[in-house]
């Protein structure tokens, strides 16, 4: 981690670091960002002895308040990676505030120097984006381009991340990662395999049914793994990139020619009214040994943009209605002083939102309400926030109920997480520690887990929150950076011998693809923008009643 100082008299220094590199943005964030914060001046006022004595004193301070001065290197720690700590409910859990302050330090500092300030978001945002986009580039097959589901060797393609995959792969083009000929090559490799693998009623050998696609393909022959299910949502997000790759490869090589027609083909074969019960509703996905599941999409989650492309279909319509059926079980909250619709993990707020630009339009819903769903989206992010800051509350009362949050470290969705052998007892108290989960907040499943994408990912919702939180978890939680990004989960309180406690082995494609295109999004509307060109979207929107803003 960087030295943390502050700005000095030193002016004439800064300034020259900001000419030298206000031509482009760093290679790497945090090699730049050390360099010019220590450019600032030779007078810091904190450097790495001042910093070692602050935290010692922080560390008195908290145990006095009821805190803990217990240190990650306490000789008791255990000395296998695969031990479990032990939990003694008599002392504390370690110290988050050390961290905290750091941070609060560093953009201080930064807040006092706004030009310095701008180009290190510009660098941080860039280093970010760039390397969750590297998952797509090494964890899609050579052969059929479909991208697996986590990083872990054995684990099959989603076709959710495939749609993801497929919606990164023009934002690197854009900003010069990879070139428009390797874009194309990867694109036209995934929509030929989708296009070209079996499709039938048959339990094997086969990738989906009537357009549909199961939620995991073997990755090189491109057929059903396991036995899972025909998924309705999954195969939704896997269109929302093949639509993506048909409005950005506009160009009129042969190529570029093929991408749009294998991406039109794609789209209009699945049929979605097969999916439809007689109540309007759409089916969560089908099994071809039992049939249709039990359970239908009813609002509000991450299957908005799954109504959105099944109304506006040209070949297998949803009735218009549908929409309304989707909508009118939707639960409005009210928490933090936000008033919101409620849906619990954060994830429901942000797939549909990576596509489809919902600034400035509504539907009924939005009108009686009064704000659309990107504002309701922000509102959600703002919520989940405000509940750390209360559980950070309740835990100082209660170290059992210590969760270790605060308003650098919060987020909360469907992740990997420690798992039961973590579980903990005192009294008639028990925590349970969950393996992959859908997490949410407020007053829903929560073992301490924190997700980076549900605040990365949520950075055009509320960036006032989530920028202070990446420039945390960047400087002064490295053990969560991997060469794909974030890690998919950590849960400080799990293990509390290490700094971010328990931190997850795998990286997720369902969950690195929301913050490609989002950061994006926030930066430049790339991706809101493309699929704003789309009729088949556009018709879907106007038929489910949106009006207004871009929407013409």
């Amino acid at each position: 981690m960087p030295d943390i100082v502050t700005p000095t008299s030193n002016q004439a220094a800064v300034e020259k670091s900001v000419a030298d590199r206000k031509e482009g943005v760093a290679e790497n964030f945090l090699r730049d960002f050390s360099t010019v914060m220590r450019k600032v001046g030779s007078d810091t006022s904190q450097g790495p002895a001042k910093a070692e004595a602050g935290k010692q004193s922080a560390e008195s301070a908290q145990e006095s308040e009821g805190g803990s001065s217990k240190s990650s290197k306490d000789a008791s720690a255990p000395k296998t990676e695969n031990a479990v700590p032990k939990f003694d409910p008599d002392k504390p859990l370690p110290s988050q505030s050390v961290l905290t302050e750091q941070t609060d330090a560093v953009l201080t500092a930064l807040g006092k120097l706004p030009a310095l300030k701008l180009i290190t978001d510009n660098a941080l945002l860039e280093d970010t984006e760039k390397a969750h986009f590297q998952y797509f580039v090494d964890h899609s097959d050579a052969k059929t381009g479909l991208t697996k589901d986590r990083s872990s060797a054995d684990s099959p393609a989603s076709v959710a991340a495939v749609g993801f995959s497929l919606s990164s792969y023009p934002i690197a083009i854009e900003r010069g990662w990879i070139s428009r000929e390797q874009g194309v090559d990867y694109t036209f490799k995934v929509l030929r395999t989708l296009w070209n693998a079996p499709q039938g009623d048959s339990a094997e050998g086969t990738s989906g049914y009537k357009g549909f696609f199961y939620h995991f393909l073997d990755g090189e022959k491109a057929t059903r793994a396991w036995k899972c299910e025909l998924s309705t949502v999954d195969t939704a997000l896997l269109m929302s990139g093949v639509l993506f790759s048909k409005n950005y490869f506009n160009g009129d090589t042969k190529e570029e020619s093929e991408i749009r027609d294998l991406a039109d083909k794609l789209y209009r074969r699945v049929d979605w009214t097969w999916a439809m019960n007689a109540d309007h509703r759409v089916s969560m996905g089908w099994h071809p040994e039992s049939g249709f599941i039990n359970f239908d999409w009813r609002g509000y989650n991450e299957a908005m943009i799954m109504l959105v492309m099944g109304i506006g279909s040209p070949t297998h319509p949803l009735p218009v209605d549908s929409w309304q059926k989707f909508t009118d079980t939707e639960i409005v909250n009210n928490y933090g002083g936000q008033k919101y619709i409620d849906f619990r993990p954060q994830f429901g707020h942000q797939y549909s939102h990576a596509w489809i630009d919902f600034r400035g339009i509504k539907d009924d819903v939005n009108r009686s309400l009064g704000f659309d769903y990107f504002e309701n989206s922000s509102r959600a992010t703002r919520a989940q926030n405000f509940y750390a800051l209360q559980e950070k509350a309740k835990g100082l009362k209660d170290p059992f109920e210590n969760r270790a949050y605060d308003k650098y470290d919060w987020g909360w969705t469907a992740c990997d997480g420690p798992g039961a052998k973590y579980d903990r007892k005192h009294g008639n108290k028990v925590l349970n520690f969950y393996d992959y989960m859908a997490r949410g907040a407020p007053d829903w499943i929560d073992d301490g887990t924190i997700a980076p994408t549900a605040a990365i990912a949520s950075m055009p919702f509320a960036p006032d929150l989530v920028m202070p939180t990446l420039y945390h978890w960047r400087l002064s939680r490295p053990e969560l950076w991997s060469s794909h990004g974030f890690k998919d989960a950590f849960n400080p309180i799990a293990d509390p011998s290490k700094p971010s406690g328990w931190v997850a082995t795998d990286t997720l494609g369902i969950d690195q693809g929301p913050i490609v295109l989002m950061l994006e999004n926030y930066r430049s509307g790339m991706v809101w923008n493309t699929m704003k060109k789309d009729p088949y979207i556009n018709d879907g929107l106007k038929k489910a009643g949106f009006k207004g803003g871009w929407l013409k």
